[in-house]
């Protein structure tokens, strides 16, 4: 319990909690059950590799039993036109599988052929209020990218969705970033009400935590907003070298020879530094010393080449995979039936917990 003095934020809380969770892993990640994903809208870039898919492989390869959402549903949450969503969906699951995903040790599974998962919507929205919805920042955040004034009840209703997706199969750990903290802090509400409501206080939904990312921010080319197709901002994982070279020539950058490190002066320079600095396991402060006065050209350069470097087993890897797309829809068979055996479990449980099994 905090005494009323305790200037703790909530984000304080869960920055604890992680914390202790990363040293479960290193030790012992028996009984931690991941759940995450991504909306299929294409192929993925360098953005989602550093700031999440990479940090998946590594924690799936620690030992952490991993469930991958393919959130096809999600798509329509804030858009008109969906667009090819069967080729999104193979762009992605080639991405996922060239970066290391191992469809024996992870469950990759969609949205829309789990129909017990989405069942649990409804009584899962029994417990939760308008306002409560309505206060979300996240899904505030996501109306105001999308341009709309007016909320869709999809919209609305996303951080229910999502508290559907973690608890269908009973994770526990969601990686995430500080934005989707209240997501997951609805998902453990729910969860905790359910427990009291229906369950007679027995903990049969956990009260899963954000497995708070320990991966910088990658921006855009631009320097400026997060790395986005629409902004055409991207170097995507399925470039290849010379496109790669093209797309970081182009970059910008600033009139200073002189490369630092310095990412509240220099967020241009310092996105570049970041981006070699993770695709080379050096610091940026490292690979900014070493280029000294050769400037934005030379900065450039070491980036994709690091880059390329970095990527190549990945694009082989997924050059190989693209010959053979019959491949990646087994693959998400397997995980679609492996996730709807979950649900149809946890629904029969929570009907008969809600007396409705007749």
């Amino acid at each position: 319990m905090t005494s009323p003095n305790d200037s703790r934020t909530s984000y304080d809380t869960a920055q604890e909690r992680s914390d202790r969770i990363w040293a479960r892993i290193d030790t012992d990640p028996s009984g931690l059950r991941m759940l995450t994903g991504d909306r299929p809208t294409g192929a993925l870039h360098i953005g989602h590799y550093f700031g999440s898919l990479r940090n998946r492989v590594r924690l799936q390869d620690a030992g952490v039993e991993t469930w991958l959402i393919v959130a096809d549903y999600q798509v329509i949450t804030d858009r008109e036109v969906i667009g090819d969503i069967k080729g999104s969906v193979r762009e992605l699951l080639t991405d996922y599988l060239a970066a290391g995903i191992d469809p024996e040790r992870s469950t990759i599974f969609t949205h829309s052929a789990v129909p017990a998962l989405n069942q649990l919507m409804l009584p899962f929205l029994s417990l939760v209020t308008q306002p409560e919805l309505e206060r979300n920042p996240t899904v505030k955040t996501e109306l105001a990218a999308a341009g709309k004034s007016a909320m869709g009840g999809l919209l609305l209703t996303y951080p229910v969705h999502q508290a559907a997706d973690i608890l269908f199969c009973h994770g526990n750990l969601v990686p995430v970033g500080r934005d989707q903290l209240p997501h997951i802090e609805q998902t453990r509400v729910i969860a905790r009400r359910f427990n009291e409501r229906f369950a007679g206080g027995e903990a049969y939904f956990p009260e899963p935590d954000a497995l708070l990312s320990e991966a910088p921010t990658i921006l855009g080319l631009d320097g400026e907003h997060k790395m986005s197709k629409s902004r055409g901002n991207t170097v995507m994982l399925r470039m290849d070298a010379d496109e790669t070279v093209k797309k970081i020539k182009k970059a910008k950058t600033d009139s200073d020879r002189r490369i630092t490190f310095d990412p509240e002066g220099r967020p241009e320079v310092a996105n570049l530094l970041t981006i070699a600095s993770q695709a080379s396991g050096r610091t940026p402060e490292e690979i900014a010393e070493e280029i000294g006065d050769g400037g934005a050209g030379t900065l450039k350069l070491h980036t994709a080449e690091a880059l390329n470097d970095h990527l190549a087993p990945l694009r082989a890897r997924r050059a190989e995979l693209e010959q053979d797309p019959g491949y990646l829809f087994e693959v998400l068979r397997a995980g679609n039936e492996r996730a709807n055996a979950e649900a149809e479990a946890t629904l029969a449980r929570v009907r008969e917990y809600m007396g409705m099994l007749y």
